[in-house]
């Protein structure tokens, strides 16, 4: 499977090789790598290039380096786990501004949900409602911590909704990490909650009729007035 790495790059050239063979399926979830001094060897490279470019992968994803006399390098699923983190760094870096956030998800969610909303099964209808019931039951307990994490589900499940794995991740990655800037800028009371609820209800509504243009044009809507109230909370003197 493996080839002796290029002298010139043999850190980077290991990596590659390695990386290629669990993305090519030649390495399957759960498999072991063959045993370091195996690897050594198929390399040709000392144990300290080995052990980095290991843990280089690790740092990927893309294996677990567990110890003890069982451990060994051992093959993960791939999935979108460090690219999420790494969005989620970002943007709790605070590098992303508001404005920013809002450009970014008026184009991006009014696209998805007109997509979401054409792709919409009965039981993706049925879902929505069943978050819907859950947040405004909250809502009525003045629980704006678990409004806000059911909120957070309903935008999630929008993208899950478009059937679009790209789509599902960035809208998951986005909305794990959004509501910092609800807690920082726009705390959560009942005039707030209920402006929400009532449009994720238009959305709903919207989506049961299949009507994408309407769903986009109130998600966007609604980002953009959430936003304003954020940028005059955080303009607003200390």
């Amino acid at each position: 499977m493996f080839k002796q790495a290029k002298q010139n790059r043999v850190f980077q050239d290991v990596v590659e090789q390695i990386q290629d063979a669990i993305l090519s399926g030649k390495l399957s979830p759960g498999e072991r790598l063959p045993a370091e001094r195996d690897l050594k060897d198929m390399f040709n490279t000392s144990r300290g290039t080995l052990r980095e470019a290991l843990r280089v992968l690790e740092q990927k994803g893309l294996i677990e380096i567990k110890l003890g006399v069982s451990g060994g390098a051992i093959v993960k699923p791939i999935d979108s786990e460090p690219m999420a983190e790494s969005l989620a760094l970002l943007i709790r870096s605070g590098k992303i501004s508001l404005e920013h956030l809002s450009e970014f998800r008026i184009k991006i969610e009014g696209s998805l949900t007109a997509l979401a909303t054409e792709r919409a099964t009965p039981e993706d209808i049925r879902e929505m409602e069943r978050l819907f019931a859950q947040a405004k039951v909250f809502f009525e307990q003045g629980d704006w911590e678990n409004f806000l994490k059911t909120d957070e589900a309903m935008h999630t499940y929008i993208g899950i909704m478009s059937g679009n794995p790209v789509f599902q991740f960035i809208q998951k990655s986005i909305h794990d990490n959004i509501h910092q800037y609800y807690q920082v800028y726009l705390p959560m009371n009942h005039e707030r909650t209920l402006e929400n609820l009532n449009d994720f209800q238009k959305i709903i509504q919207a989506m049961k009729i299949r009507d994408s243009v309407k769903a986009s044009d109130i998600i966007m809507d609604h980002v953009k007035r959430f936003t304003k109230k954020m940028q005059k909370k955080s303009h607003q003197p200390s």
